[in-house]
């Protein structure tokens, strides 16, 4: 089961009405076009998450929800898009995670680093400098590939200047994750987007067990 574009317009129909009364009466809907394929792509995932890391966990149970936090949100009820995060933890985990997000007319997914604290920020920046073996891995991996773009908060001044353009772009930044997005329906509706998601993560799984090795190092 493929998404179509139903999934993408129910999503911004459902944002755009913005009224649980009419969530409710769609619900059958919102399973039909979102969850279910969505957690068939999870379930078609699994293997090649498996074979980046035998310890990340594929449970479509742990979709977002697609209601906003209450205690966050007061002039909405609903978000615009559902995602699910790859990650060796359950719950409000901070640790590093491969993503998939859906919604606002594209797909968007990558691998991510978004809770990083300071001492875990500093550690990923003392790592790259210092040349450390995981670190350059992961650097490479990223400049080979040609899907993901890094992003992430940047100081408002640079502090790294006496060094490569390329470094420099790793770090100055406050939070890191790479990102790839398409609102290409050629893409996004394929039958196989699976393989070509489980490809491109295993572009970048370099990149992922640096964000693990710095997480674990901080937090034993």
């Amino acid at each position: 089961m493929a998404l179509t574009q139903k999934t993408l317009d129910f999503l911004f129909e459902n944002r755009l009405h913005d009224d649980k009364a009419w969530f409710n009466e769609h619900k059958p809907e919102y399973k039909e076009y979102v969850i279910e394929p969505f957690s068939q792509l999870i379930n078609d995932l699994q293997p090649a998450m498996q074979k980046i890391d035998p310890s990340i966990i594929c449970d479509p149970r742990k979709i977002s929800r697609i209601y906003k936090d209450a205690r966050y949100s007061h002039d909405s009820v609903f978000r615009e898009d559902v995602w699910y995060n790859f990650s060796r933890c359950v719950g409000n985990d901070v640790s590093p995670t491969y993503y998939i997000v859906l919604g606002r007319g594209k797909l968007e997914y990558g691998c991510g680093f978004y809770a990083a604290s300071s001492s875990e920020c500093a550690l990923l920046r003392e790592l790259i400098i210092n040349g450390d073996n995981a670190a350059k891995k992961a650097l490479k991996a990223y400049a080979k590939q040609d899907v993901f773009v890094l992003c992430g908060d940047k100081y408002k001044r640079s502090r790294y200047e006496g060094y490569s353009k390329e470094l420099r772009d790793w770090l100055e930044r406050r939070n890191f994750f790479l990102s790839y997005s398409t609102a290409d329906g050629g893409i996004i509706f394929d039958p196989n987007l699976y393989q070509r998601i489980g490809e491109d993560f295993l572009k970048v799984k370099a990149v992922y067990e640096f964000f693990n090795k710095v997480h674990n190092a901080e937090n034993g």
